[in-house]
């Protein structure tokens, strides 16, 4: 007689994990994390996740010449909230609310990557403390895993400050056609390794108040419950 099937393992032969809720962190957080790529540096199209289906839409054509320069997505299981927000308020002495999305993560590798949707192990060695129109919305700087020439890289200032400064104008810039107002969004600080290990955890525990009974539910799921 056969062994029993985990009903884990033939649910999840069937169905594709959400890439924000149905993946792990990973057990090395937040020193080492899974991190789902939305968007690589050859693409002229803005993809983001779609919250419900968990697939790829299509935001807005990029307009303008202005790419991101590294592949860009979010650190799954996090939410920036309350907790992201007061890291950022301290920072700079004024109210400011979490933008209600997961951590975004700029993950840099020589290699080039043809498409996102697709998970990637990724170092954390500091971050963009960004404000979008009132709400903190860092911007977490990683190195890919293994990677030949960034794999080595274990904080910010280890990196070329061209590249730091290429990611600074492409967000400050991403949102502005040319030849209209500025839009309002600034960074306030560049930041090392221990305070973008700082913003995870708090992105985590965020996620863990906004969505308390989420995991229960998928271990119902799971079980035929």
């Amino acid at each position: 007689m056969p062994p029993r099937e985990d009903p884990e393992d033939s649910l999840f032969r069937l169905f594709k994990p959400h890439p924000w809720h149905g993946i792990a962190v990973g057990e090395g957080a937040p020193g080492e994390v899974a991190a789902y790529i939305e968007i690589v540096p050859t693409d002229t199209v803005k993809y983001e996740i779609d919250k419900a289906s968990g697939h790829l839409r299509v935001d807005r054509p990029q307009r303008f010449s202005n790419v991101c320069p590294t592949l860009y997505g979010f650190v799954p299981r996090t939410y920036c909230g309350p907790r992201v927000a007061e890291l950022c308020r301290r920072r700079v002495g004024r109210e400011v609310r979490g933008d209600g999305d997961p951590l975004d993560l700029c993950v840099l590798s020589e290699r080039a990557f043809t498409h996102g949707d697709v998970l990637v192990t990724a170092v954390p060695v500091g971050g963009l403390r960004m404000i979008d129109r009132g709400e903190a919305d860092d911007k977490v700087l990683a190195v890919l895993a293994g990677d030949a020439v960034f794999g080595e890289v274990r904080d910010v200032g280890q990196l070329p400050p061209s590249q730091v400064e290429r990611l600074k104008h492409y967000f400050l810039t991403y949102k502005q056609p040319p030849g209209e107002p500025s839009h309002a969004v600034e960074i306030a600080e560049v930041y090392g390794r221990e305070t973008a290990h700082e913003v995870i955890l708090a992105a985590l525990a965020d996620y863990d108040e906004q969505f308390p009974d989420l995991e229960a539910r998928l271990r119902r799921v799971l079980a035929g419950g």
